[in-house]
């Protein structure tokens, strides 16, 4: 098979979607996982499809470390090579409220699936792609949130999980430079998902207040134009790079 081959988690909707879809648009194949398989998901695999690429939809547990390998193996079984990871799955913090009662099962939840799952995930899809040589530009992209960087102590699990990921996208891209993968971070701002709409009040508020130098909300297609740029090889020696893709929320201020 002759088309690039991206491998999408979190892809039954938000920003995982929209990367999809981009990346069909674009020309590539397409293995999508997500938690849940339902009606959005078959969706979005009939909607990839029609712009042309072949897809392959798991239902995966990203916390699940030992089912990485064979989610790998799938992808490699349909499609002969695997392209570009985009690591886009994670769950916000189960429960906002007071650090200082943060509970260890939400804690030990965001980290299974937000730090734990994609940092393995990351681990056994750069084993594959070092084993099989290819002649393209191969990259990874690490999905992690400005979060990384602006605390919020009320969903401070969530926050402790980007900024881990962020450590591990530095790490990962001097690990695999030899190996001539690139690996970047995208750090979404305040981006209009399914998993916003239940403070999206709260934050229409904020940009209506001046909080994002752009007045508006982020959107799914913001997103995925960002990665498809990083997937294209366009940007192979920025590798590290963090993309802020936050209508300047992260820029500091006076």
């Amino acid at each position: 098979m002759t088309r690039p081959v991206a491998l999408v988690t979190g892809a039954r909707r938000g920003i995982g979607a929209g990367i999809a879809l981009e990346l069909a648009r674009g020309g590539h194949d397409l293995a999508l996982t997500d938690f849940v398989d339902d009606d959005a998901a078959r969706e979005i695999v009939r909607a990839c499809a029609a712009l042309g690429a072949a897809v392959a939809f798991h239902r995966h547990d990203s916390a699940d470390v030992a089912s990485h390998e064979a989610l790998i193996d799938a992808v490699f079984q349909r499609f002969g090579r695997l392209d570009v990871l985009v690591n886009s799955a994670g769950i916000g913090s189960p429960a906002r409220g007071d650090l200082l009662d943060l509970e260890p099962q939400n804690f030990d939840a965001v980290m299974n699936v937000n730090l734990r799952g994609a940092v393995f995930l990351c681990q056994a899809a750069a084993k594959r792609m070092i084993a099989v040589k290819s002649q393209t530009r191969r990259a990874i992209v690490v999905v992690t949130s400005v979060s990384a960087e602006l605390a919020s102590p009320e969903r401070a699990d969530y926050c402790i999980s980007k900024a881990g990921l962020s450590m591990f996208v530095k790490t990962l891209a001097l690990r695999l430079a030899g190996d001539d993968i690139a690996v970047f971070e995208l750090r979404p701002g305040i981006i209009r998902t399914d998993m916003t709409e239940g403070v999206a009040g709260k934050y229409d508020q904020a940009i209506a207040g001046g909080l994002v130098p752009m007045n508006r909300w982020g959107t799914p297609e913001d997103m995925a134009r960002s990665v498809a740029a990083l997937a294209s090889g366009a940007f192979h020696f920025s590798t590290g790079t963090i993309i802020h893709a936050d209508g300047g929320l992260a820029v500091p201020r006076l």
